[in-house]
């Protein structure tokens, strides 16, 4: 009888099993709850959250989850055992999955890299018959290597997520220059109510509205208030929608008039500048020299920007590879990551602008997934 075909969940479990084989690790613990999280729990069992997954050598899987009501329709494990099981302590719930996977003693245990020191004690303490590693080396990295570039399934989410984010877009282009979302907070609330119509989930992050006379910073705080948008000058929007898991990532600026030249030399360089990025995304790239060449580009001109130019995203707003123009920035562009390139200026007189688009790196270049912009009014 031929096999049934594995699942996304778990092709990428099997993977991660061959490569647990070569490190010599018996064992990994992924914990994703309030203080501690760690997204690879969807990536590797579908379970959107608040639980522990423990993945054995042997190639078996237990799913610790909060909500066993959640897990049973979402998540894909050999096991699914409830939290409340193990008195929600994550140090019982690892030696209950030692227990069950029979974890031979001396085994090497790799525990998350988020644990503290006092934490990390009392595990070695409990399961003192087992090499208890925690590490920001090891399985973690290797975990945000993978997630880094997107398979086949997530980069179809992608598409579906971007042409609702561009959906949006156009959305808000017409309301704002009809007059009907007057402030920040209409902004913000017609984005999450359209985008939650749609079947996303929610927001990637909160939105960030910020109009002329709060755009000078780079993440406006408060996120957003009845103060006017898209009025005379620059008015700055950053959001992204939340779709299967995976979030997109975009900014646009609304530049009213009348414009100063101060402003209209802002809006120039923004645009040249990630016209310059995106030219320069390329499979094999180093991405600090992108970041590197816009800072200096930025420089050039007397206006420095205060920020990274990028980052990955995927089911976290922000995640590898990074496009910071930092020496320790090793990361190399290849197919299959997206990343949100977003730069920008900011002024305490004349208010600030930001482009941002998330980008899809292909064997031939840049494919731009969704279609921000300055808009004009």
């Amino acid at each position: 009888m031929k096999a049934e075909p594995l699942s996304v969940c778990e092709k990428r479990r099997e993977d991660l099993y061959d490569w647990m084989a070569g490190e010599g690790t018996h064992l990994v613990m992924i914990e994703d709850c309030e203080g501690r999280r760690n997204p690879a729990i969807r990536w590797l069992s579908g379970q959107p959250g608040d639980a522990l997954l423990f993945l054995s050598a042997d190639r078996r899987s237990v799913l610790v989850p909060w909500d066993i009501n959640i897990a049973m329709l979402h998540a894909e494990a050999d096991a699914l055992i409830p939290y409340a099981e193990f008195e929600r302590r994550p140090v019982r719930a690892l030696q209950g999955a030692v227990d069950r996977l029979g974890i031979p003693k001396g085994s090497r245990i790799e525990i998350p890299a988020s644990t503290s020191y006092p934490r990390f004690l009392n595990y070695v303490e409990e399961l003192s018959d087992f090499d208890i590693i925690c590490s920001e080396g090891g399985v973690w990295a290797e975990l945000e290597k993978r997630r880094a570039v997107k398979d086949e399934a997530e980069i179809k989410i992608y598409r579906k997520v971007s042409a609702m984010t561009d959906e949006i877009i156009g959305l808000l282009e017409k309301n704002i220059r009809a007059g009907s979302l007057k402030t920040e907070t209409d902004v913000a609330h017609f984005i999450d109510r359209e985008s939650r119509g749609m079947g996303c989930e929610g927001a990637g992050f909160e939105t960030i509205a910020a109009g002329p006379a709060r755009s000078f910073a780079i993440h406006a705080f408060p996120a957003y208030t009845g103060e006017p948008f898209g009025g005379s000058g620059l008015s700055i929007l950053d959001f992204g929608l939340t779709y299967a898991g995976y979030t997109s990532d975009v900014t646009l600026t609304v530049a009213g008039e009348p414009l100063s030249k101060a402003q209209e030399k802002m809006l120039s360089l923004t645009e040249k500048a990630y016209k310059l990025a995106v030219s320069m995304v390329k499979n094999g790239i180093p991405a600090k020299d992108i970041g590197m060449t816009v800072d200096a580009f930025f420089a050039r001109h007397k206006k420095p920007m205060p920020h990274a130019l990028g980052h990955g995203i995927g089911l976290q707003a922000h995640e590898a590879p990074s496009l910071r123009g930092r020496a320790d920035n090793d990361w190399i562009l290849e197919p299959g990551m997206i990343i949100a390139v977003e730069p920008g200026i900011y002024d305490p007189a004349h208010g600030g602008c930001r482009l941002e688009n998330d980008i899809l790196i292909t064997e031939n270049g840049a494919e731009a997934l969704t279609n921000s912009r300055i808009i004009r009014l």
